[in-house]
């Protein structure tokens, strides 16, 4: 088994990123975006070379590169926040997700009439065609944005695009992701950053070698004290900077559906909910990719479940052979053709 890890490990090291390994020139999301939306907002640092761990019921099998780095997540953290999320809704700060979000938060972009509708459940499936701005950042930036695993849009990236009823159009957005980081923020009314610690980070045994940080500008003042919104990934700079063995940690407490080190993170109903397809995007559950149909990497089974981020960064999950995986900085063309070498390892462990 060793050496067939070791040549699944040898072929993502061969197939890096083709991102600048410094930030600058092809580095990052923004870069491909129309102006005015093609700058940094936050801060970013440069990355490291192919990295990653696997492991198979917590015992890690192997690891490789910089393991112990941290890096930028990008849209793994749209992860997190589903995590968040679910810390919210176990201690009953978010009891039902159906309810309109400007019940709980209101005053902070969900008060007209477009926007009422929209639930949590919404933000959390990325149906809630939200409408607004983010510390100026407007939902149109991402208008018929492209990616790998939906269908392709039928507009330009950028463009203004008539808007539909929340809960009827799947389209993937950052900017209403952090617009659900804000709402959180106000519901917890503590800096998201100091949920994910004390409630997750710790309790799943991770180091204190990461930071999430925000906008420079995306700063509320809640209950007299001044708290920055996270973003749910790095479109716009800011976001998750953690290692590979970090989170490894936090997939192997949801492989072991929301215990870890014998202690309850989160709810195993939580955890359902974040693996239970939507309705419209059957691709997609509470800010996951989901194999459902094998579609999204046909070369693993459909109970994978997968965090995703630009660059690119993988978190997969593979409930059925007990195996977590992080991956940093593969080139996102040669993922399904990894992960397939990578249970093709376990499954025939002798040459």
């Amino acid at each position: 088994m060793q050496d067939r890890l070791q040549q699944a490990v040898q072929f993502a090291v061969d197939h890096e990123s083709l991102w600048d390994r410094h930030v600058g020139g092809a580095w990052g999301v923004h870069v491909n975006d129309p102006p005015p939306w093609n700058k940094l907002l936050g801060p970013v640092h440069d990355r490291g070379p192919v990295s990653g761990a696997i492991a198979v019921d917590g015992r890690v099998l192997t690891s490789w590169g910089e393991p112990d780095r941290a890096d930028l997540t990008f849209s793994v953290a749209k992860m997190y926040l589903a995590l968040v999320a679910g810390v919210a809704h176990d201690r009953g700060l978010l009891p039902d997700v159906d309810e309109p979000v400007r019940v709980r938060v209101p005053d902070i972009g969900f008060d007209d009439e477009h926007n009422a509708p929209i639930t949590w459940a919404h933000l959390l499936q990325q149906t809630s065609e939200w409408q607004g701005s983010y510390f100026g950042l407007s939902d149109q930036a991402d208008h018929y944005r492209a990616v790998n695993f939906a269908a392709p849009p039928d507009g330009r990236k950028g463009d203004l695009r008539p808007l539909q009823r929340p809960g009827t159009y799947w389209e993937y957005n950052d900017v209403r992701i952090n617009q659900l980081s804000l709402a959180l923020l106000h519901l917890f009314r503590r800096p998201l950053p100091e949920v994910f610690r004390e409630a997750i980070m710790r309790p799943a045994g991770a180091s204190e070698n990461w930071q999430w940080v925000g906008y420079d500008n995306a700063w509320v003042e809640i209950d007299g004290r001044r708290m920055q919104s996270v973003p749910g990934g790095t479109h716009w700079g800011g976001g998750m900077s953690v290692s590979a063995n970090d989170q490894l940690k936090v997939a192997q407490m949801l492989l072991n559906d929301g215990v870890a080190n014998g202690q309850r993170v989160l709810s195993s109903e939580w955890i359902a909910r974040m693996r239970t397809p939507c309705a419209i995007a059957p691709f997609y559950g509470y800010l996951v990719w989901l194999n459902t149909g094998r579609k999204v990497f046909p070369n693993v089974p459909e109970s994978s479940y997968f965090g995703v981020g630009a660059g690119s960064s993988f978190t997969w999950i593979e409930p059925e052979r007990r195996m977590t995986v992080i991956v940093r900085w593969l080139n996102p063309a040669a993922a399904n053709e990894f992960f397939g070498l990578v249970l093709d390892a376990l499954d025939k462990p002798s040459r």
